[in-house]
């Protein structure tokens, strides 16, 4: 949510079946889980019941529930979208790599196990129309990135892996948003989510996992670079 948030959208109506305060509570989670907050931005109870045209009450309850979520942080302005440090990231990027392995591991292991092939396909005539028209460099894009990985998870057959892989990922997208914003990450991320998705569906599963964990990151240390990169540009622009 930008500071010049939409009247139209973001009006919240007192006739609403739902309190208030639950309505303001779900849109804000879902701007924040969406990247359409900054960590940079300042939510006040005044600026957001201008926004979504409330009282401050229940602002101030939707901004409680969001602090018991551990999605906002309180300072000395009000409060702002929480940002992993550093350690809490490396960790958070070990647990998404152990997630994303696991999804073609166990079907490795099992033969049982078959990735859905509709699914799969589905996500690759996605990724090959976008190959074909490449969107600009854009922080959104860790939103289709996101979509890409989920739906590879999903594929493999085990819901809770998917689920775990859906709050990890929300707890680094406002960090990992920075990582697209350069063509030539644009590209390279489209190619290497084709690779992936024509190796399962060739049943190529050894190679498969190989390019997976590459493209996550094989090596963290490059990960934690960017990383620290991209929370120095939040910081600078603080």
């Amino acid at each position: 949510m930008s500071a010049d948030v939409d009247p139209g959208t973001a009006t919240v109506s007192a006739g609403a079946s739902r309190s208030l305060r639950d309505v303001v509570y779900e849109r804000l989670r879902d701007d924040i889980l969406n990247g359409r907050v900054s960590p940079r931005e300042r939510l006040t109870e005044p600026k957001l019941g201008k926004a979504f045209e409330v009282s401050r009450t229940p602002v101030r309850e939707a901004l409680s529930r969001l602090l018991s979520d551990g999605l906002v942080e309180r300072t000395d302005y009000g409060y702002a979208v929480v940002v992993p440090s550093l350690e809490d990231l490396r960790n958070l990027y070990e647990l998404r790599v152990t997630l994303e392995l696991r999804g073609i591991a166990r079907a490795i292991e099992n033969p049982g196990v078959r990735h859905d092939e509709d699914q799969v396909r589905a996500e690759l005539a996605r990724w090959q129309e976008l190959r074909d028209t490449p969107p600009e460099p854009d922080p959104a894009f860790v939103l289709l990135d996101e979509g890409f990985h989920l739906a590879l998870s999903r594929s493999s057959g085990n819901a809770q892996l998917t689920d775990a892989l859906v709050t990890v990922n929300q707890k680094i997208r406002a960090v990992r948003m920075h990582d697209f914003v350069e063509t030539g990450r644009i590209v390279t991320t489209i190619d290497e989510h084709i690779e992936i998705l024509d190796l399962v569906l060739a049943r190529d599963l050894a190679a498969a996992l190989t390019a997976l964990h590459k493209h996550v990151g094989e090596s963290l240390e490059v990960v934690m670079e960017r990383a620290t990169s991209a929370m120095t540009r939040m910081a600078l622009a603080g």
